[in-house]
């Protein structure tokens, strides 16, 4: 039997043709977009299925309502997206959809090598309509572990918690890490002799294309001996991929979504090529997606893991398209410019502000604290710059409680890195 035949017969496959069948019959979007498309038979294959339209987010933010599938009497939950690349969508979760949300922490979390005996504290928001906290609550609950809810910031708070009650887990935006890395040092927090043990790092990568620490998940690996490990998810997709133990590319939860990984030209990125994350959701009951372009690019690795899975796994995220920034002739992506403010140790906060100038073309201003401006450091940093992005952005200085509150925004549930307006 071929590959092609053994997918098409996979229990992924059944789950996928469940998927489209649920959609055209109970979503109105896709009762519209998938007409004349899809004969579904026990025939239905992966030819077929690749010729069915994708679904943008453009898509979901102009019809959002559209895609629900459910009578809104049946909806337990209500989330939003971050609004990252654009407005906050909503998704709209059954009590059967938090159950796969909570499994699918569960099984993200046993990935990583954590057991009932674990006591987790929650380092990002539950609040606000932010599905990932609410996914890592329950999941934690599945897993039969322990669970501190502190939230976001407030490293003096997040220490007085993980002294008193020792959690061995943290789940994080690693960029609060390294603020958290420096208010021990600061403060004098033996934070080396600490319970932690693993930090779960979300909505940020810690990783190269080659799986080697970046610039940030070195900065917090040579300063804290724990383990550091990746994820990557989004809301839309109500499902993550998550590192085994032995860290080598963020596995596929096959239970939960069928992936694509596409080049430009729109055929499947082979073992260790990149290309766009598109998914569809399986065994979602409120807001189903069809082919879902998230927008995000990364690496696919396809070869099975030492762990002995053969799932699929994902790199980072090298970058998202609708935040490709075009400057005095270069084109990169934000990540770059992170790369290179977090390479230096005097920098514990900054902010970057992508404006248009008046012939509408891209300005990068780059908000630090205002101390660095005298340091010899600076010289340092616009060298870097010249050299890793070619350009050297205009910045800024203001005073360090003044740029963390932009940074660490209250309303927001994630450190707002860079802002486009």
């Amino acid at each position: 039997m071929n590959k092609s035949t053994m997918v098409e017969n996979s229990e992924q496959m059944i789950a996928l043709r469940k998927l489209i069948r649920y959609a055209s019959e109970h979503s109105p979007y896709y009762r519209e977009t998938l007409k004349g498309h899809i004969e579904l038979t026990n025939d239905f294959g992966i030819d077929d299925y690749k010729k069915l339209p994708f679904t943008s987010k453009e898509d979901l933010a102009a019809n959002n309502e559209s895609f629900l599938a459910v009578p809104k009497n049946k909806i337990a939950e209500y989330v939003t997206t971050s609004g990252t690349t654009g407005d906050p969508i909503s998704l709209y979760l059954t009590k059967n959809d938090l159950v796969r949300l909570a499994k699918n922490e569960r099984d993200s979390l046993a990935l990583m090598g954590s057991t009932s005996e674990d006591l987790f504290q929650l380092l990002t928001t539950i609040d606000k309509q932010f599905m990932a906290g609410l996914a890592y609550f329950l999941g934690v609950q599945e897993l039969d572990a322990g669970m501190i809810r502190i939230g976001p910031g407030v490293p003096q708070l997040q220490w007085a918690s993980i002294l008193k009650y020792k959690p061995t887990k943290l789940i994080a935006v690693p960029s609060f890490i390294v603020t958290l890395i420096a208010y021990a040092k600061e403060n004098n927090i033996d934070f080396q002799n600490s319970s932690v043990e693993a930090i779960v790092c979300i909505g940020e990568p810690i990783r190269n294309d080659d799986l080697s620490y970046n610039t940030l998940g070195k900065r917090i690996a040579d300063n804290w001996d724990v383990k550091l490990f990746s994820t990557y998810a989004s809301t839309e997709m109500g499902a993550a991929f998550s590192e085994c133990e032995v860290q080598q590319g963020c596995h596929l939860n096959e239970d939960l979504l069928f992936l694509e990984v596409l080049k430009e030209d729109g055929n499947e990125a082979l073992d260790g090529e990149s290309g766009e994350i598109v998914v569809s959701t399986l065994d979602v009951e409120g807001t189903p997606l069809v082919r879902y372009r998230t927008g995000d690019i990364a690496k696919v690795y396809r070869q099975k893991c030492s762990c002995g899975r053969d799932t699929p796994r994902l790199g980072p995220i090298i970058g998202r398209k609708k935040q490709m920034i075009k400057y005095r002739g270069t084109t990169l992506y934000p990540k770059a410019i992170f790369e290179v403010m977090e390479s230096f140790s005097e920098i514990s906060c900054y902010k970057v502000l992508i404006n248009k100038d008046e012939l509408n073309n891209d300005e990068i201003t780059i908000l630090l604290e205002e101390k660095i401006e005298s340091l010899e450091v600076f010289g340092k940093i616009k060298e870097l710059c010249q050299a890793r992005l070619r350009v050297i952005p205009k910045f800024q200085f203001i005073e360090a409680n003044v740029l963390r509150s932009k940074v660490y925004v209250k309303h927001l549930r994630k450190p707002e890195k860079i802002k486009f307006s």
